[in-house]
């Protein structure tokens, strides 16, 4: 995929991964006033808010550490706008999915780790 942003990569990689662990992908790069979310998928008892990060297998840092409690904040913000206009009974949970690619190649994975519940949504009307 010549041209394609490492996070455009992580992303078709995470939204693969998913689906194939029986997710239903909802939207993908959910935009609003608030924030971006990358990806929003549910399963039979969640809908999940996803936020990919992909790094090369040489990083300094793992991809995690980039989402930081500013753009969690960002995150629950453009969550609770989704949810006002999209109703569910299904209960929110915040993920992420790290996307370890190799060095010389966005599209060759060589770890991927779904952290589920990676931080509380805790009151999310007061995400406003």
């Amino acid at each position: 995929m010549a041209g394609v942003s490492k996070g455009a990569a992580g992303e078709v990689l995470a939204a693969r991964f998913l689906r194939d662990k029986g997710y239903t992908i909802l939207a993908s790069n959910y935009r609003c006033r608030q924030g971006e979310i990358d990806i929003i998928a549910t399963d039979r008892r969640y809908i999940v808010f996803v936020e990919v990060k992909t790094r090369r297998s040489d990083s300094l840092f793992a991809p995690r550490e980039a989402v930081t409690q500013a753009k969690q904040r960002r995150l629950l913000q453009t969550a609770a706008i989704y949810l006002a206009h999209h109703e569910t009974t299904l209960q929110p949970r915040f993920d992420v999915v790290e996307v370890v690619t190799a060095g010389d190649a966005s599209m060759k994975i060589e770890e991927i780790n779904h952290i589920l519940g990676a931080y509380e949504a805790g009151d999310l009307g007061a995400a406003f």
